[in-house]
């Protein structure tokens, strides 16, 4: 007997339904309070921009082209809708799928990495970017898959505790200061070796190995100073003073400049002395133009962010998840931590945006991967949640 085919119009009312009904599901698992909290980072982020970009945009406007007051803001709104696109779509994933998607984005930017020193691009002396039509730094992307891939590594123990996966990972680690320092981007290793050391430590390293690594660090960064000739000059500059230090004077004195409320969007004076007002020192523009408050205000909002993590994997048993999410959660804390410190004065200058908040293209992308991969490899359902806890009330209670 034949068969009838439903009608067009019901087969669309039942996709609209499953999608709908797809979208409630993924709503109900994610973490929605760090979702919000990163919304309005990236919010902060865009009026943050908008008052930098006057100063960027003559810094950078040459006798043939003036740039418009407003240029980087408009072009980080659009990076920032390329994030949120990415964002949402990787957040989407299952957790497996996440996995799988993080592992190969993780080997593919290791392998980026090998090329840049082959075909890169040079700017301002360090080459980092690739140009396929495109620019693409790849350092920003491995941050997507550097915790996801290692944290894969490193449960391969769970299954079979002989293998020898902290040499693995360790190997896999100098590889990537060996090709970071090739370019040279000091900034960059030392956020990847933090990443890495509090990934490990969490697996379950022995004190002793601890010890090592600790020492070992140490012999390195005595040996980038000798070797390392912009490092070498970052720190005597901000510790004897210079150009950098210049640099990162000028950036603490901005950030003083509008007191506890600030001097009021667009009428910040010292940030157009910044060489990096939209990026590598929004925080002293948001400083001055908005004040010591507002400063505060986006401290508390990531050590929010970093504790919402750490409090989501109070209740997690699988030691994937939990390796992966604090690594993310140490990477984007570290590079936020340092940011501050340089806009401080009490850091010497590292290049290093300040997450969701800061103009670029592949930084904003990558964080928004990043954000995307936490909130997949975190997804729960919430009525296992709470049937597991009232079960577990139970079994206390008998």
């Amino acid at each position: 007997m034949a068969t009838i085919s439903p009608a067009p119009g019901a087969q669309i009312a039942r996709y609209n339904r499953n999608r709908r009904s797809s979208l409630a599901v993924w709503w109900q698992e994610i973490d929605q309070g760090l979702l919000i909290l990163v919304l309005i980072l990236m919010a902060i982020g865009a009026v943050a921009v908008a008052a930098g970009s006057p100063a960027s945009a003559k810094r950078l406007s040459t006798a043939h082209e003036k740039l418009p007051d407003l240029y980087f803001f408009w072009l980080g709104v659009r990076w920032q809708l390329v994030g949120l696109v990415a964002m949402f779509g990787v957040s989407t994933m299952s957790r497996e799928n996440a996995r799988r998607f993080g592992i190969l984005l993780g080997g593919a930017m290791l392998f980026a990495l090998v090329l840049v020193p082959l075909v890169g691009s040079e700017v301002n002396g360090a080459k980092r970017w690739l140009r396929f039509g495109i620019s693409l730094q790849p350092s920003e992307f491995l941050k997507a898959g550097f915790p996801i891939l290692l944290a894969w590594i490193l449960s391969w123990k769970a299954r079979d505790p002989k293998m020898p996966v902290i040499a693995i990972c360790f190997a896999i680690m100098a590889m990537l200061a060996a090709l970071l320092m090739m370019q040279p981007d000091f900034g960059s290793t030392m956020l990847f070796g933090c990443t890495f050391f509090v990934m490990i430590l969490l697996a379950g390293m022995p004190l002793k190995r601890i010890g090592q690594f600790g020492g070992l660090g140490a012999v390195l960064i005595v040996l980038m100073y000798f070797t390392y000739s912009n490092g070498r000059n970052r720190i005597n500059n901000f510790l004897f003073g210079g150009q950098a230090f210049d640099q990162v004077d000028l950036a603490q004195r901005t950030l003083l400049n509008g007191g506890w409320t600030g001097r009021g969007f667009w009428m910040g004076v010292r940030k157009f002395a910044l060489p990096e007002a939209h990026t590598d020192y929004i925080f002293s523009v948001i400083g001055e133009e908005f004040g010591l408050l507002a400063c505060m205000v986006i401290i508390f909002l990531y050590l929010g962010l970093l504790t919402r993590v750490m409090l989501r994997l109070t209740r997690e048993e699988d030691l994937f998840t939990v390796l992966a999410a604090s690594g993310f959660a140490a990477q984007f804390g570290g590079q936020a931590f340092i940011n501050v410190l340089v806009n401080l004065q009490l850091f010497p200058s590292k290049g290093m945006t300040l997450p969701l908040i800061s103009y670029g293209g592949s930084s904003t992308v990558a964080m928004c991967l990043c954000v995307g991969l936490l909130l997949a490899i975190t997804r729960r359902n919430p009525f296992i949640e709470r049937e597991r806890f009232s079960l577990g009330a139970i079994g206390e209670r008998s």
